[in-house]
């Protein structure tokens, strides 16, 4: 648990996690990953974007260990690095749920 004596290193490993998953795009590409290994062209056709476009989202993906690719013959599957990536997204999920309080008054 990161805590106010976290690394500086740490943070920022942090920050430019949620600065890559603060974009919609590739938010929508990674939650298409997580019930299975997907290829890039079944990506593209479920958000209906074109497949170069999530490839270039894929490679940072990739590089920020958010998700993982496999070949298989020709094509490429990609999943979620590790259980933490589906953990993160569904404790997200489950706090935006969460009814308001009178506390942000």
């Amino acid at each position: 648990m990161a805590t106010p004596d976290t690394p500086e290193d740490a943070i920022g490993q942090m920050a430019d996690l949620f600065h890559l998953l603060g974009d919609p795009t590739r938010l929508r590409i990674v939650l298409a990953c997580l019930a299975q290994p997907t290829a890039v062209g079944e990506i593209a056709a479920t958000l209906t974007l074109s497949s170069s476009l999530v490839s270039h989202h894929l490679r940072l993906l990739r590089a920020a260990r958010i998700v993982k690719a496999e070949r298989q013959g020709k094509q490429v599957f990609y999943a979620a690095a590790d259980a933490h990536i589906g953990t993160l997204l569904a404790t997200m999920v489950e706090h935006i749920a969460e009814p308001t309080t009178g506390m942000d008054a």
